[in-house]
């Protein structure tokens, strides 16, 4: 699990491909001061696996349902990435729960000047994943913990602070370009948990879809 608050910005030093499975190498600094093999890194936004590393960087294996559902397979030789270690049970919880797993990509629709910030609107491969984003809740973008502006059916917009900018691949993002989308994570297991109809039937099937106060009374609430 990560918060969303990255830590540098890396480099891709090589990247291979075989069909749609590439493994990365990515040169960095602050994550590898304690790394160890079977860690987790999240990448843009996407949770990977350390599988091996040298003083100055390290490599990750990226799966086809990562490859087809993420931005990393339009990367080259030298693209910056956002770069953020799991969280530590010690750690200050600054931004959200974010878990690495991308759920649509988006297509940056604007970029505006407005006073000290940047106002970005992106526009979500999948029109679905806007169910899940209202004004001022959270939403990953590659990595990032943002706090959600404005929503509509379409698109969703996020102001950047000057940090925030200096210290995250969106100094380097335009129109046209496209980046990870995470939305919070709360929001898809209440969705799923009201509105589940499988297993053994039982009070949640009853329930379909609605809270209920009969549903409240029946599993202890009330």
């Amino acid at each position: 699990m990560f918060t969303g608050i990255i830590e540098e910005i890396g480099t891709l030093r090589r990247i291979a491909r075989q069909g749609e499975a590439m493994v990365l190498t990515i040169g960095a600094s602050r994550v590898l001061e304690d790394v160890k093999l079977g860690d987790s890194i999240s990448v843009n936004g996407v949770c990977l696996t350390v599988v091996s590393y040298d003083k100055e960087s390290f490599t990750v294996d990226v799966m086809p349902e990562t490859f087809r559902r993420t931005n990393l397979e339009r990367l080259s030789s030298g693209s910056p990435l956002n770069l953020e270690r799991a969280m530590a049970a010690n750690g200050r919880f600054g931004g959200h729960i974010v878990q690495g797993h991308v759920d649509s990509t988006g297509t940056i629709v604007g970029r505006t000047a407005e006073a000290n910030a940047v106002v970005f609107r992106v526009s979500p491969k999948d029109p679905g994943l806007l169910k899940y984003v209202l004004p001022h809740g959270s939403i990953t973008i590659d990595g990032i913990s943002l706090t959600v502006v404005e929503a509509d059916n379409a698109e969703f917009t996020v102001s950047i602070i000057p940090h925030t900018l200096a210290e995250t691949v969106l100094q380097h993002k335009k129109p046209g370009d496209e980046v990870n989308l995470e939305a919070d994570v709360l929001g898809k297991y209440i969705e799923r948990l009201l509105g589940f109809q499988g297993g053994q039937g039982g009070s949640m099937s009853r329930a379909r879809g609605r809270l209920t106060a009969d549903f409240l009374s029946d599993n202890g609430f009330l």
